[in-house]
């Protein structure tokens, strides 16, 4: 549908995100990535912390991801974590938030502030995690973790 300027309206575009994050050591130096695809174009975007965990990273990857879309879309966002992966699809984040974000296991949760900037991309966005399998036959799953490495080399 458009409006009177020709612009779309009511209409999200689906865009396909790919992240993946590393670390040598745990912690140690890291990298992520995140493959944005959408109408056949695709943007790498890639980047490494000194000091950090390989959790840290694979949130990071997400974030980073959903903050490069202009406008709001559906987005399906592949990622080989479970730590990612559950804590949405298995709604840890909504416990989390409702005990002020501590676990079921009475501890602080663990990158709280990487948490809470995904909360807010993902209450913005149409969002759909997908859990792959790591290091196996998905190719862009295997290219972010290419991008992620290398990130770590430049450190």
């Amino acid at each position: 549908m458009l409006d009177s300027a020709g612009k779309r309206v009511g209409v999200m575009k689906n865009v396909d995100i790919y992240t993946d994050g590393a670390c040598s050591g745990n912690p140690g130096k890291g990298g992520w990535c995140a493959i944005l695809m959408y109408g056949g174009n695709e943007k790498i975007l890639s980047g490494g912390e000194q000091m950090t965990t390989n959790n840290r990273m694979e949130v990071y990857a997400a974030i980073a991801g959903l903050s490069a879309l202009k406008e709001r879309c559906a987005v399906r966002l592949y990622s080989d974590s479970a730590y990612l992966v559950n804590a949405v699809e298995k709604d840890w984040l909504s416990g989390w938030r409702r005990n002020n974000w501590v676990t079921a296991g009475k501890q602080p949760v663990k990158n709280k502030d990487l948490w809470e900037r995904l909360v807010q991309l993902i209450e913005y966005h149409s969002v759909e995690f997908v859990k792959v399998k790591g290091h196996a036959d998905n190719v862009n799953n295997n290219r972010c973790d290419e991008y992620a490495r290398a990130e770590i080399a430049k450190l």
